[in-house]
């Protein structure tokens, strides 16, 4: 019980529930038990929290059977406010069991509900520390709209885009007059859900016929939907991680998605094992290469007000990076390019856990 106690929580509501789920059985069974008592929550789909069995194989990442989070009958019961952080479970007859105190949570979710700053307020809220981002990232990054105004704001260049909302397109499915508003992208188009990850609802248009289709795809998992110019260049995604002890964040070495047969970095491509895509990492680049990259990563960050973690995706054009994107909890499986990048650093993954929770312990302390 001298251990600090780390709650891994994982599931949501989010259309990328499974792949958190498959995230957890990654890191429940890479991190290391010698530094940390481990206590598995669940939010199953419907946003019910339930204490999980500390059994990594039945969340493994299966294309076949992806995992997901069950409703066992129990219910987490959060520390209430001023500094407790006694965390109980209300069993299914209803009796209720301490499972000690709490020090910080590690939150691997996706999506609404568990990437956008919800969550996190939730924690502040009761005073609970917890790894990643926090509540201004989280809630920056995870809507892409305004994710590029900050960073726009900022000087970092971002893909050219256009915003639309569902009503515009749910009143008259006017093609030609979005059409008109995207005059001065050039296609393809990236047609994109605001506020959703892991490629989901994401479509690339090659010509106005396939736009309406792609629209609809969109609304269906957003009410704001992002119409953006389709850049030429390399698919390039580096690791951030915040400074400890008052060093400066640092930046992973770059990996690169290759694309070989695939027409861009979809759902399939990134998770269940579909053919026409290479993870490559590190990149193969110039010294000047990744000199940029890394350095515009770190300004990325720094735009958003980053914390704990975030994976930055570029386009390497001709004229230089441009930032596609920051996920303040990117894809996180063993076989995911954030741990992919630094792994290529020098930390193996079971380090890169417990950086993560490191970093929320010795800010919690400070």
């Amino acid at each position: 019980m001298d251990k600090p106690a780390v709650v891994v929580l994982f599931g949501g509501r989010s259309s990328e529930h499974s792949i958190s789920s498959a995230t957890a059985g990654g890191v429940l069974h890479a991190i290391n038990r010698d530094r940390y008592r481990v206590i598995p929550v669940g939010i199953t789909r419907q946003g019910a929290f339930v204490l999980e069995d500390d059994d990594s194989a039945k969340f493994a990442l299966d294309p076949e059977n992806m995992p997901e989070v069950v409703d066992n009958g129990t219910r987490i019961v959060w520390p209430e406010a001023a500094g407790e952080r006694m965390l109980s479970v209300r069993r299914a007859d209803g009796t209720v069991e301490s499972l000690g105190l709490v020090d910080a949570v590690l939150p691997i979710l996706h999506g609404p509900h568990g990437e956008d700053g919800t969550i996190q307020g939730f924690f502040d809220t009761v005073e609970l520390p917890y790894a990643g981002g926090g509540v201004l990232d989280s809630a920056l990054c995870m809507d892409k709209h305004f994710m590029k105004v900050a960073l726009q704001a900022a000087g970092v260049p971002v893909a050219p885009w256009i915003t639309l909302r569902s009503g515009e397109w749910d009143a008259a499915r006017d093609v030609e007059a979005i059409v008109a508003r995207a005059a001065g992208l050039a296609l393809p188009w990236f047609v994109k859900p605001a506020r959703a990850g892991s490629s989901v609802g994401v479509s690339k248009v090659h010509s106005v016929d396939e736009l309406a289709a792609a629209l609809d795809i969109a609304f269906a998992e957003d009410d704001k939907v992002l119409l953006e110019e389709g850049l030429v260049g390399r698919e390039i995604e580096v690791g951030v991680l915040e400074g400890r002890g008052g060093a400066a964040s640092r930046a992973s070495l770059p990996g690169e998605i290759v694309l070989t047969t695939r027409e861009f970095y979809d759902f399939e491509g990134k998770y269940l094992g579909g053919d026409g895509v290479d993870v490559v990492c590190p990149a193969a680049l110039e010294d000047s290469e990744l000199e940029a990259i890394r350095s515009m990563g770190l300004r990325a960050f720094e735009a958003v007000d980053g914390r704990g973690l975030a994976r930055v995706d570029f386009f390497l054009t001709a004229a230089g990076p441009v930032v596609n994107e920051l996920n303040t909890m990117p894809g996180f499986t063993p076989i995911s390019m954030f741990p992919k990048c630094w792994i290529a650093t020098g930390m193996t993954y079971a380090e890169l856990i417990s950086e993560l929770i490191d970093t929320a312990l010795e800010r919690a302390a400070a």
